[in-house]
């Protein structure tokens, strides 16, 4: 997998690629990453990604591809990606929605090893009430990433 860091709204980020799809996704900038994207994918990658935070892009066409996880954490991560732009759901309400509604703690767990966060939009999920907890990249940024949907989503509402 190769890495390539870009400047965002919450600080370096960093996307890993392979010839076909991307695998991964960090907070910060991972040790090996490169400033410029090597193939094409990762070109395609880091052009959503900054469209992405410029407000500019709403859903990744980009190949996304989870190098593991439990049967459980891919129904989670799945389930992730059906949630709309500029919108939450809660831990309980996808624990229900996979038919498992005590999990919502398990849900939880997914999110926070997700590989592919932004790209797969484990920041929409919230506690119950809407309450924000929990984040791999930190509540900052969870905030931050909440905040730009929510205005994107609005001006397109109101324009």
């Amino acid at each position: 997998m190769r890495w390539t860091v870009l400047d965002s709204p919450i600080g370096e980020f960093s996307v890993g690629t392979d010839a076909d799809a991307v695998r991964g996704a960090h907070f910060g900038r991972v040790a090996s990453a490169d400033e410029e994207p090597g193939d094409d994918l990762a070109r395609q990658a880091v052009a959503e990604l900054r469209a992405y935070f410029a407000g500019e892009l709403t859903e990744f066409g980009v190949p996304v591809s989870a190098p593991r996880g439990s049967e459980f954490e891919r129904a989670v991560w799945r389930e992730m990606t059906g949630i709309p732009y500029g919108e939450t759901t809660t831990y309980g309400e996808v624990a229900r929605a996979l038919g498992e509604p005590g999990a919502a703690r398990a849900v939880g767990v997914a999110c926070n090893r997700n590989p592919v966060p932004v790209i797969v939009p484990c920041h929409r999920i919230v506690g119950a009430g809407g309450k924000l907890v929990g984040f791999g990249g930190g509540l900052p940024r969870k905030v931050t990433l909440l905040e730009l949907e929510a205005a994107v989503a609005l001006r397109r509402a109101w324009s």
